[in-house]
């Protein structure tokens, strides 16, 4: 049970780390800011396609991790 518990834990590590390096940055940078990349802050903005995917892998899997982690510290 412990060493599938491991298993599942560096899976889940593995994929939050390639998940994140695929999403897009949600920021334009230095030049958002003074070009007035402040307007989308208050505007509705619903992530679509493939960034909504990567947005609810990337939950499930720190879910995942978390629980497991917790459960690990717990009983072993």
């Amino acid at each position: 049970m412990h060493t599938l518990l491991i298993t599942v834990l560096v899976i889940a590590a593995i994929g939050i780390i390639a998940i994140v390096l695929l999403q897009p940055g949600k920021s334009e940078g230095l030049s958002g800011s003074i070009t007035g990349g402040a307007e989308q802050l208050f505007g509705k903005q619903k992530s679509r396609g493939l960034d909504k995917v990567l947005h609810r892998t990337t939950m499930i899997c720190a879910i995942v991790f978390f629980v497991v982690a917790f459960v690990l510290a717990f009983y072993y």
